[in-house]
Order: structure tokens, then C-alpha cells, then sequence
């Protein structure tokens, strides 16, 4: 299992417009937080995602880009951000590959379920936050902001 202090595994997924996000582009740049959800359009995800939207401002000021992150189809990412105004790009996560390369399955046998994780990637590549359900924006920079300011 991931852990703060762990290099974070690369990844390379498309967002609901079919770029290509590569957590490389970040390198140097800026922080990343990976926020792997279940599904779209549900209420915990909806809500989830639409708090990234609400506290986008704050990311950005703190040097943070936020992704959405689960298995679903790039139609179905785009419906759901054009149905909520996100500002928060969302991934497709073919075949949950990423997702389990950053441990957010579940375990379940013969389905493929995301366990809501929140990921913080530091400039450097190197994980400084992780923890599972709905964490507050609030934590997440706290966690984040030393390293983004020694960046």
C-alpha cells in the first residue's frame, strides 16, 4: 500500500476532453492532488467533486491542480462536469489502471470498485498526502502547503 513519503506511481490518462494529463507535466511545476471517486453522478461524488469546483480558488493559490479520477467513460465525465459547472478536470482511469497503481480499489471480487482516496503529489513527485473518504479542502492544502512553498 501507498504511503506518504512513497514516490508517486506515473500515470498518463485522458480528461473528459481527450488531453492527455501526465503527472510528468507537473514535474517541477506544480502540486497535484488525485481525488479517485466511484462514480459520477452520485450524491457522495457529486458532492465531493462539487466541493474541488467551490474551493477551486484555494487550490490554485496554494500551487495545487485537481483531478477527478475513476474508470468512467469520457462521454459520461463530460456530462457530468457540464452538469455540475466543474472546474476540476476529471480522468479516465482505463481499466481502473491507476486507480490501482495508487491503491483506491476496493476489494471486491469480480467487480471493479473505487475506494474514494484523495492523493497529494508533491513538485517533486512524492506523495504528502493520502487518506480515503471526503477529506476538508482545508487539510488537503494544510497537508500540501509546506511543500508547495519550499518548492
Amino acid at each position: 500500500m501507498l504511503k506518504v513519503g512513497d514516490k508517486a506511481p506515473a500515470f498518463a490518462m485522458q480528461d473528459e476532453n481527450g488531453a492527455t494529463v501526465r503527472l510528468s507535466d507537473f514535474a517541477g511545476k506544480s502540486a497535484v492532488v488525485m481525488m479517485f471517486y466511484p462514480a459520477d453522478g452520485t450524491p457522495g461524488c457529486t458532492r465531493q467533486l462539487c466541493t474541488a469546483r467551490d474551493d477551486h480558488d484555494k487550490y490554485v493559490a496554494a500551487g495545487i491542480v485537481v483531478f477527478g479520477v475513476n474508470p468512467s467513460n469520457a462521454a459520461k465525465h463530460k456530462r457530468f462536469a457540464e452538469a455540475h459547472g466543474m472546474r476540476t478536470p476529471l480522468l479516465v482511469d482505463e481499466k481502473a489502471a491507476t486507480s490501482r497503481a495508487y491503491d483506491a480499489l476496493m476489494p471486491v471480487p469480480l467487480i471493479t470498485l473505487i475506494n474514494r482516496t484523495v492523493v497529494g503529489i508533491d513538485r517533486d513527485g512524492i506523495i504528502r498526502y493520502y487518506q480515503r473518504g471526503m477529506p476538508p479542502t482545508s487539510e488537503i492544502i494544510a497537508a500540501m502547503a509546506p511543500t508547495v512553498a519550499a518548492s
